[in-house]
């Protein structure tokens, strides 16, 4: 598994989903997006919907009709209905079946450093796991670690 810790700063948690989003379609994978909140998560898919119309991520909730369809599924479960590969947990809470996708990008603000350092430990010395930890730097986002 490649595990992503992106350390959100300056852009909101729906932009930087939606730029996950975008690179995850290039790569012609399917993506489960992960957020408890109903209301967060309605954000997450009007920002994808009306974010860059060269992009076209389409996406719906998990419990919609068709939601196996969705190239882009949005979710408070760890469950991809769409058959996802790649992983994005929004809230910054780590659920435990996230082990079960290829990537998983877990996104964090200011508040959520000292869990994803636990989680970032949690990983230490397995040889399955490759870690990367990004930040944005001068409007970019960099390679930590």
């Amino acid at each position: 598994m490649q595990l992503d810790f992106w350390q959100l700063s300056r852009d909101p948690v729906e932009r930087v989903v939606a730029l996950i989003a975008a690179r995850t379609r290039q790569a012609g994978e399917r993506l489960l997006v992960i957020d408890s909140d109903a209301e967060r998560r309605a954000g997450l898919g009007r920002a994808m919907w009306e974010g860059d119309p060269q992009a076209f991520l389409a996406n719906g909730e998990a419990s919609a009709p068709h939601a196996a369809r969705q190239p882009i599924l949005l979710s408070a479960d760890c469950a991809a209905a769409n058959d996802a590969r790649y992983c994005v947990i929004a809230d910054g809470d780590w659920r435990a079946e996230a082990e079960g996708f290829a990537r998983v990008f877990l996104l964090f603000g200011e508040a959520g450093i000292q869990a994803a350092r636990a989680t970032w430990r949690q990983f230490d010395g397995r040889d399955d796991v490759t870690r990367s930890y990004y930040a944005q730097e001068n409007g970019k986002w960099a390679k930590k670690a």
